[in-house]
Protein backbone atom coordinates (compact mmCIF):
# COMPACT_ATOMS: atom_id res chain seq x y z
CA UNK A 1 0.00 0.00 0.00
CA UNK A 2 1.17 3.50 -0.79
CA UNK A 3 2.56 5.12 2.06
CA UNK A 4 0.98 8.25 3.68
CA UNK A 5 2.34 11.70 2.77
CA UNK A 6 5.12 13.02 4.71
CA UNK A 7 4.50 15.34 7.82
CA UNK A 8 4.30 19.05 6.03
CA UNK A 9 6.71 21.84 7.53
CA UNK A 10 10.60 22.17 6.48
CA UNK A 11 13.21 23.80 7.51
CA UNK A 12 12.64 25.72 10.97
CA UNK A 13 8.95 25.32 10.56
CA UNK A 14 6.75 23.18 12.96
CA UNK A 15 5.90 20.18 11.13
CA UNK A 16 2.42 19.54 11.15
CA UNK A 17 0.54 16.08 10.80
CA UNK A 18 -1.09 15.83 7.15
CA UNK A 19 -5.13 17.09 7.68
CA UNK A 20 -5.76 14.38 5.01
CA UNK A 21 -4.62 11.63 7.97
CA UNK A 22 -8.31 12.43 9.94
CA UNK A 23 -9.90 10.79 6.75
CA UNK A 24 -8.12 7.95 8.09
CA UNK A 25 -9.21 8.25 11.68
CA UNK A 26 -12.63 9.52 11.89
CA UNK A 27 -14.27 5.52 10.49
CA UNK A 28 -12.11 4.82 14.08
CA UNK A 29 -14.42 6.51 16.47
CA UNK A 30 -16.98 4.56 17.52
CA UNK A 31 -14.90 1.79 18.14
CA UNK A 32 -11.87 3.85 19.32
CA UNK A 33 -14.32 5.25 22.53
CA UNK A 34 -16.17 2.08 23.12
CA UNK A 35 -12.53 0.58 23.72
CA UNK A 36 -11.95 3.45 26.05
CA UNK A 37 -14.76 3.35 27.88
CA UNK A 38 -14.64 -0.51 28.61
CA UNK A 39 -10.85 -0.44 29.36
CA UNK A 40 -11.42 3.03 32.00
CA UNK A 41 -14.26 0.85 33.68
CA UNK A 42 -12.50 -2.85 33.54
CA UNK A 43 -9.63 -1.24 35.61
CA UNK A 44 -10.70 2.18 38.03
CA UNK A 45 -13.46 1.37 40.04
CA UNK A 46 -14.80 4.13 40.52
CA UNK A 47 -16.24 4.52 36.32
CA UNK A 48 -17.35 1.05 37.41
CA UNK A 49 -20.62 2.72 37.22
CA UNK A 50 -24.01 2.15 35.13
CA UNK A 51 -23.65 3.71 32.02
CA UNK A 52 -27.15 4.63 31.84
CA UNK A 53 -26.50 7.16 35.03
CA UNK A 54 -25.58 10.43 35.19
CA UNK A 55 -21.38 9.24 35.97
CA UNK A 56 -21.76 6.85 33.46
CA UNK A 57 -23.35 9.31 30.64
CA UNK A 58 -19.92 11.75 32.03
CA UNK A 59 -17.85 9.68 31.43
CA UNK A 60 -19.10 8.09 27.68
CA UNK A 61 -19.93 12.19 26.81
CA UNK A 62 -16.16 13.06 27.85
CA UNK A 63 -14.68 10.32 25.86
CA UNK A 64 -16.54 10.71 22.71
CA UNK A 65 -16.03 13.90 23.14
CA UNK A 66 -12.59 13.87 23.53
CA UNK A 67 -11.60 11.22 20.73
CA UNK A 68 -13.83 13.42 18.33
CA UNK A 69 -12.03 16.85 19.13
CA UNK A 70 -9.00 15.17 18.66
CA UNK A 71 -9.58 13.93 14.39
CA UNK A 72 -11.03 17.40 14.38
CA UNK A 73 -7.73 18.90 15.30
CA UNK A 74 -5.58 16.97 13.22
CA UNK A 75 -8.01 18.10 10.29
CA UNK A 76 -8.43 21.77 11.54
CA UNK A 77 -5.51 22.53 13.90
CA UNK A 78 -7.14 26.38 14.58
CA UNK A 79 -10.64 24.87 14.95
CA UNK A 80 -12.19 25.80 18.86
CA UNK A 81 -13.54 22.67 21.00
CA UNK A 82 -15.72 24.70 23.36
CA UNK A 83 -18.06 21.57 23.73
CA UNK A 84 -15.16 19.41 24.52
CA UNK A 85 -13.38 22.84 26.75
CA UNK A 86 -16.57 22.62 28.68
CA UNK A 87 -16.99 18.58 29.28
CA UNK A 88 -13.61 18.20 30.41
CA UNK A 89 -13.92 20.86 33.01
CA UNK A 90 -17.14 19.57 34.30
CA UNK A 91 -15.23 15.82 34.67
CA UNK A 92 -13.30 18.09 36.93
CA UNK A 93 -15.99 19.44 39.34
CA UNK A 94 -17.60 16.15 39.24
CA UNK A 95 -14.77 14.78 40.95
CA UNK A 96 -14.45 17.57 43.80
CA UNK A 97 -18.32 17.31 44.36
CA UNK A 98 -17.76 12.96 44.58
CA UNK A 99 -15.32 13.97 47.33
CA UNK A 100 -12.06 12.85 45.30
CA UNK A 101 -8.86 13.79 44.50
CA UNK A 102 -7.67 14.15 40.64
CA UNK A 103 -5.61 10.56 41.07
CA UNK A 104 -8.75 8.95 39.39
CA UNK A 105 -9.56 11.28 36.53
CA UNK A 106 -6.09 11.26 35.79
CA UNK A 107 -6.04 7.38 35.73
CA UNK A 108 -8.62 7.22 33.28
CA UNK A 109 -6.94 9.95 30.78
CA UNK A 110 -4.15 7.43 30.93
CA UNK A 111 -5.39 4.50 30.44
CA UNK A 112 -7.77 6.20 27.41
CA UNK A 113 -4.26 7.71 26.26
CA UNK A 114 -2.40 3.80 26.12
CA UNK A 115 -5.64 2.30 24.45
CA UNK A 116 -5.93 5.40 22.14
CA UNK A 117 -2.22 4.51 21.18
CA UNK A 118 -2.90 1.01 21.14
CA UNK A 119 -5.46 1.52 18.58
CA UNK A 120 -4.02 4.01 16.33
CA UNK A 121 -1.11 1.79 15.69
CA UNK A 122 -3.36 -1.00 14.07
CA UNK A 123 -4.43 1.52 12.23
CA UNK A 124 -1.18 3.09 10.95
CA UNK A 125 0.18 -0.26 10.27
CA UNK A 126 -3.65 -0.53 8.32
CA UNK A 127 -2.38 2.12 6.08
CA UNK A 128 1.23 1.66 6.00
CA UNK A 129 1.74 5.35 7.60
CA UNK A 130 5.76 6.85 7.76
CA UNK A 131 7.42 6.50 11.09
CA UNK A 132 7.79 10.37 10.82
CA UNK A 133 4.02 10.10 10.82
CA UNK A 134 3.17 7.68 13.86
CA UNK A 135 5.96 9.73 16.00
CA UNK A 136 4.01 12.88 15.36
CA UNK A 137 0.71 11.27 16.25
CA UNK A 138 2.56 10.17 18.81
CA UNK A 139 3.69 13.50 20.19
CA UNK A 140 0.01 14.98 19.55
CA UNK A 141 -1.72 12.21 21.49
CA UNK A 142 -0.23 12.71 24.56
CA UNK A 143 0.40 16.51 24.07
CA UNK A 144 -3.31 16.63 23.65
CA UNK A 145 -3.97 13.93 27.22
CA UNK A 146 -1.93 17.00 29.08
CA UNK A 147 -4.39 19.74 27.64
CA UNK A 148 -7.54 17.71 28.64
CA UNK A 149 -6.24 16.40 31.95
CA UNK A 150 -5.26 20.82 32.24
CA UNK A 151 -8.89 21.29 31.53
CA UNK A 152 -10.29 19.08 33.96
CA UNK A 153 -7.74 20.54 36.90
CA UNK A 154 -9.21 23.86 36.02
CA UNK A 155 -12.82 22.92 36.59
CA UNK A 156 -11.51 20.63 39.46
CA UNK A 157 -9.89 24.02 41.53
CA UNK A 158 -13.10 25.67 40.04
CA UNK A 159 -15.56 23.92 42.13
CA UNK A 160 -13.38 23.38 45.11
CA UNK A 161 -13.41 27.55 45.17
CA UNK A 162 -17.21 27.27 45.01
CA UNK A 163 -17.40 24.54 47.30
CA UNK A 164 -14.91 26.62 49.67
CA UNK A 165 -17.01 29.96 49.69
CA UNK A 166 -19.98 28.39 50.09
CA UNK A 167 -18.72 26.73 53.36
CA UNK A 168 -16.98 29.77 54.42
CA UNK A 169 -20.16 31.72 53.87
CA UNK A 170 -22.21 29.13 56.16
CA UNK A 171 -19.28 29.77 58.68
CA UNK A 172 -19.12 33.26 59.03
CA UNK A 173 -22.95 33.41 59.42
CA UNK A 174 -22.58 30.57 62.05
CA UNK A 175 -20.10 33.02 63.77
CA UNK A 176 -22.53 36.37 63.40
CA UNK A 177 -25.27 34.13 65.12
CA UNK A 178 -23.41 33.08 67.74
CA UNK A 179 -22.46 36.94 69.15
CA UNK A 180 -25.72 37.84 68.68
CA UNK A 181 -27.20 39.76 70.97
CA UNK A 182 -29.89 39.05 72.69
CA UNK A 183 -28.20 34.93 72.30
CA UNK A 184 -29.95 32.75 69.48
CA UNK A 185 -31.42 29.57 70.10
CA UNK A 186 -28.84 26.52 70.95
CA UNK A 187 -31.25 24.26 68.22
CA UNK A 188 -30.71 27.54 65.80
CA UNK A 189 -26.78 27.51 65.74
CA UNK A 190 -27.09 23.34 65.89
CA UNK A 191 -29.40 23.70 62.96
CA UNK A 192 -26.89 26.00 61.13
CA UNK A 193 -23.57 24.34 62.50
CA UNK A 194 -24.75 21.02 60.80
CA UNK A 195 -24.50 23.46 57.36
CA UNK A 196 -21.30 24.36 57.76
CA UNK A 197 -19.85 20.93 59.08
CA UNK A 198 -18.68 22.40 62.29
CA UNK A 199 -18.86 20.58 65.76
CA UNK A 200 -20.90 22.67 68.57
CA UNK A 201 -17.98 22.75 71.65
CA UNK A 202 -18.91 23.40 75.24
CA UNK A 203 -16.47 26.51 75.32
CA UNK A 204 -14.78 28.76 72.95
CA UNK A 205 -11.90 31.23 73.10
CA UNK A 206 -12.88 34.12 71.17
CA UNK A 207 -9.64 36.49 69.49
CA UNK A 208 -10.18 40.28 68.48
CA UNK A 209 -7.54 41.19 65.30
CA UNK A 210 -6.97 44.67 64.45
CA UNK A 211 -8.71 46.00 60.90
CA UNK A 212 -6.92 45.31 58.28
CA UNK A 213 -4.97 42.46 59.87
CA UNK A 214 -2.37 40.00 57.56
CA UNK A 215 -3.71 36.82 58.17
CA UNK A 216 -2.12 33.36 56.29
CA UNK A 217 -5.47 31.54 56.69
CA UNK A 218 -3.93 28.56 55.75
CA UNK A 219 -2.54 28.16 58.76
CA UNK A 220 -5.16 28.76 60.62
CA UNK A 221 -7.13 25.20 61.77
CA UNK A 222 -10.18 23.82 59.69
CA UNK A 223 -12.16 24.57 62.84
CA UNK A 224 -11.72 27.78 63.76
CA UNK A 225 -14.42 30.05 62.26
CA UNK A 226 -13.21 33.67 61.14
CA UNK A 227 -14.63 37.21 60.13
CA UNK A 228 -11.71 38.69 58.30
CA UNK A 229 -13.57 41.30 56.58
CA UNK A 230 -15.28 43.29 59.47
CA UNK A 231 -14.41 46.32 60.56
CA UNK A 232 -13.76 44.86 63.87
CA UNK A 233 -12.11 41.51 62.44
CA UNK A 234 -12.21 38.21 65.03
CA UNK A 235 -11.86 34.50 65.13
CA UNK A 236 -12.84 32.04 67.19
CA UNK A 237 -11.57 29.14 68.49
CA UNK A 238 -13.60 25.89 69.84
CA UNK A 239 -12.39 25.04 73.34
CA UNK A 240 -9.26 26.21 75.09
CA UNK A 241 -6.00 27.97 73.93
CA UNK A 242 -3.40 25.17 73.91
CA UNK A 243 0.25 25.48 72.78
CA UNK A 244 -0.59 24.23 69.30
CA UNK A 245 -3.70 26.41 68.98
CA UNK A 246 -1.22 29.38 70.49
CA UNK A 247 1.59 28.90 67.54
CA UNK A 248 -1.31 28.25 65.10
CA UNK A 249 -2.53 31.92 65.68
CA UNK A 250 0.70 33.68 66.18
CA UNK A 251 1.97 32.26 62.44
CA UNK A 252 -1.42 33.01 61.09
CA UNK A 253 -1.06 36.88 62.27
CA UNK A 254 2.86 37.24 61.58
CA UNK A 255 2.92 40.93 62.05
CA UNK A 256 -0.20 42.37 63.39
CA UNK A 257 -0.93 42.54 67.87
CA UNK A 258 -3.84 40.17 68.58
CA UNK A 259 -5.51 39.88 71.45
CA UNK A 260 -7.28 36.43 73.12
CA UNK A 261 -9.96 36.67 75.62
CA UNK A 262 -11.23 34.21 78.29
CA UNK A 263 -12.13 30.82 76.94
CA UNK A 264 -16.09 30.54 78.36
CA UNK A 265 -19.35 29.05 77.49
CA UNK A 266 -20.19 29.22 73.68
CA UNK A 267 -23.42 31.43 75.34
CA UNK A 268 -20.79 33.74 76.54
CA UNK A 269 -18.61 34.39 73.12
CA UNK A 270 -19.96 38.03 72.70
CA UNK A 271 -18.86 38.71 76.35
CA UNK A 272 -15.68 37.31 75.78
CA UNK A 273 -15.19 38.78 72.41
CA UNK A 274 -16.09 42.69 73.72
CA UNK A 275 -13.13 41.98 76.68
CA UNK A 276 -10.57 40.92 74.08
CA UNK A 277 -11.29 43.45 71.72
CA UNK A 278 -11.40 45.76 75.28
CA UNK A 279 -7.59 44.27 75.73
CA UNK A 280 -6.49 45.06 71.87
CA UNK A 281 -7.30 48.79 72.64
CA UNK A 282 -5.81 48.76 75.28
CA UNK A 283 -2.90 47.27 74.38
CA UNK A 284 -2.65 49.80 71.28
CA UNK A 285 -2.83 52.93 73.66
CA UNK A 286 0.19 51.21 76.14
CA UNK A 287 -1.98 51.19 79.03
CA UNK A 288 -1.35 47.08 78.85
CA UNK A 289 2.20 46.61 77.56
CA UNK A 290 2.98 46.00 74.20
CA UNK A 291 2.84 42.80 73.35
CA UNK A 292 2.45 40.80 70.00
CA UNK A 293 -0.23 38.49 71.88
CA UNK A 294 -2.12 39.95 74.59
CA UNK A 295 -3.95 37.36 77.16
CA UNK A 296 -7.02 39.00 78.99
CA UNK A 297 -6.43 36.11 81.07
CA UNK A 298 -3.37 37.90 82.47
CA UNK A 299 -5.31 41.90 82.69
CA UNK A 300 -7.98 40.65 84.52
CA UNK A 301 -8.16 43.61 87.13
CA UNK A 302 -7.03 46.32 84.69
CA UNK A 303 -10.21 45.23 82.02
CA UNK A 304 -12.53 45.88 84.88
CA UNK A 305 -11.39 49.01 86.08
CA UNK A 306 -11.19 50.00 82.76
CA UNK A 307 -14.31 48.55 81.62
CA UNK A 308 -16.14 52.03 81.89
CA UNK A 309 -14.17 55.25 82.12
CA UNK A 310 -17.32 57.41 81.61
CA UNK A 311 -18.25 56.37 84.76
CA UNK A 312 -15.62 56.16 86.40
CA UNK A 313 -15.20 59.77 85.69
CA UNK A 314 -18.46 60.45 87.44
CA UNK A 315 -17.43 58.40 90.41
CA UNK A 316 -14.31 60.61 90.68
CA UNK A 317 -16.17 64.15 90.39
CA UNK A 318 -18.54 62.83 93.32
CA UNK A 319 -15.55 61.72 95.58
CA UNK A 320 -13.16 64.40 94.99
CA UNK A 321 -15.38 67.47 94.76
CA UNK A 322 -14.12 68.71 97.88
CA UNK A 323 -10.43 69.57 95.97
CA UNK A 324 -12.00 71.98 94.17
CA UNK A 325 -12.01 74.95 96.76
CA UNK A 326 -7.91 73.95 96.66
CA UNK A 327 -5.28 75.80 95.41
CA UNK A 328 -3.41 73.22 92.93
CA UNK A 329 -0.30 72.93 95.30
CA UNK A 330 -2.48 72.10 97.98
CA UNK A 331 -4.49 69.72 96.00
CA UNK A 332 -0.98 68.03 94.57
CA UNK A 333 -0.07 67.40 98.08
CA UNK A 334 -3.53 66.00 99.39
CA UNK A 335 -4.09 63.33 96.92
CA UNK A 336 0.00 62.38 97.03
CA UNK A 337 -0.56 61.60 100.40
CA UNK A 338 -4.27 59.91 100.21
CA UNK A 339 -3.01 57.50 97.39
CA UNK A 340 -0.09 56.27 99.83
CA UNK A 341 -2.29 56.04 102.75
CA UNK A 342 -4.39 53.86 100.65
CA UNK A 343 -1.82 51.80 99.23
CA UNK A 344 -0.60 51.36 102.68
CA UNK A 345 -2.98 51.91 105.48
CA UNK A 346 0.26 52.87 106.83
CA UNK A 347 1.63 55.26 109.94
CA UNK A 348 2.87 58.48 109.57
CA UNK A 349 6.79 56.93 109.64
CA UNK A 350 6.41 54.21 107.11
CA UNK A 351 4.18 57.30 104.80
CA UNK A 352 7.01 59.88 105.52
CA UNK A 353 9.14 57.01 104.32
CA UNK A 354 7.40 56.10 101.11
CA UNK A 355 7.24 60.31 100.09
CA UNK A 356 10.48 60.95 101.47
CA UNK A 357 9.15 63.51 103.59
CA UNK A 358 9.35 64.38 107.53
CA UNK A 359 6.85 62.45 109.51
CA UNK A 360 5.57 65.64 110.52
CA UNK A 361 5.19 67.13 107.30
CA UNK A 362 2.43 63.68 107.17
CA UNK A 363 0.72 64.34 110.92
CA UNK A 364 -0.09 67.81 109.03
CA UNK A 365 -1.09 66.57 105.51
CA UNK A 366 -3.26 64.32 107.33
CA UNK A 367 -5.30 66.48 108.99
CA UNK A 368 -5.39 68.50 106.13
CA UNK A 369 -7.39 65.50 104.26
CA UNK A 370 -9.13 64.44 106.93
CA UNK A 371 -10.92 68.11 106.73
CA UNK A 372 -10.88 67.90 103.37
CA UNK A 373 -12.73 64.80 102.79
CA UNK A 374 -14.41 64.64 106.59
CA UNK A 375 -16.46 61.48 106.73
CA UNK A 376 -15.65 59.87 103.62
CA UNK A 377 -11.99 58.65 104.92
CA UNK A 378 -14.22 56.54 107.53
CA UNK A 379 -16.56 54.98 105.37
CA UNK A 380 -15.72 52.03 103.61
CA UNK A 381 -17.95 52.25 100.46
CA UNK A 382 -16.12 56.17 99.99
CA UNK A 383 -12.48 54.56 100.50
CA UNK A 384 -13.26 51.82 98.32
CA UNK A 385 -14.97 54.14 95.49
CA UNK A 386 -11.50 56.36 96.04
CA UNK A 387 -9.51 53.33 95.61
CA UNK A 388 -10.97 52.50 92.35
CA UNK A 389 -10.63 55.74 90.95
CA UNK A 390 -6.88 56.33 92.23
CA UNK A 391 -5.88 53.18 90.71
CA UNK A 392 -7.99 53.56 87.30
CA UNK A 393 -6.10 57.29 86.78
CA UNK A 394 -2.66 55.65 87.64
CA UNK A 395 -3.43 52.94 84.80
CA UNK A 396 -4.63 55.94 82.52
CA UNK A 397 -1.01 57.63 83.27
CA UNK A 398 -2.92 61.29 84.44
CA UNK A 399 -3.76 62.38 87.64
CA UNK A 400 -6.92 62.60 89.34
CA UNK A 401 -6.98 66.11 89.67
CA UNK A 402 -5.62 67.97 86.77
CA UNK A 403 -4.79 71.62 87.72
CA UNK A 404 -5.36 73.06 84.37
CA UNK A 405 -8.81 71.41 84.77
CA UNK A 406 -10.90 72.64 87.53
CA UNK A 407 -12.28 69.76 89.72
CA UNK A 408 -16.22 69.19 88.54
CA UNK A 409 -18.63 71.29 90.78
CA UNK A 410 -20.54 68.87 93.57
CA UNK A 411 -23.24 67.03 92.37
CA UNK A 412 -26.05 66.94 94.59
CA UNK A 413 -26.31 64.07 97.14
CA UNK A 414 -22.59 64.21 97.17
Amino acid sequence: MTQILEPSGVGDQQLLLPPQLATYLRPELISVAEEIITEIRRTIPEYARPLDGPYGQALRIGVEQAVTAFVDRVANPDKQHTRRDDVCRKLGQMEADEGRSLDTLQAAYRVGSRVAWQHLMKVGRRHNFSSAVMSLLADALFAYVDELASLSLDGYMEAKARSTEVLDGWRRRLLHLILERPQAPHDAIAELAAFAHWAVPTEVTMVAVPSGAECVTSLLDEDILRDLTSFQPHVLIPGRLNAKRRAAIESAFPVNHIAVGLTVPLSQAADALNWARRALDLTRSAVISDERVTLCDDHLSTLFLLSDSALVDQIAQRQFAALAKLTPRRRDRIMETLEVWLDTRGSAIEMADVLHVHPQTIRYRMRQMEKTFAERLDNPEARFAMELVVRVYRLRGKPVVDEDVDVAVPCQGS
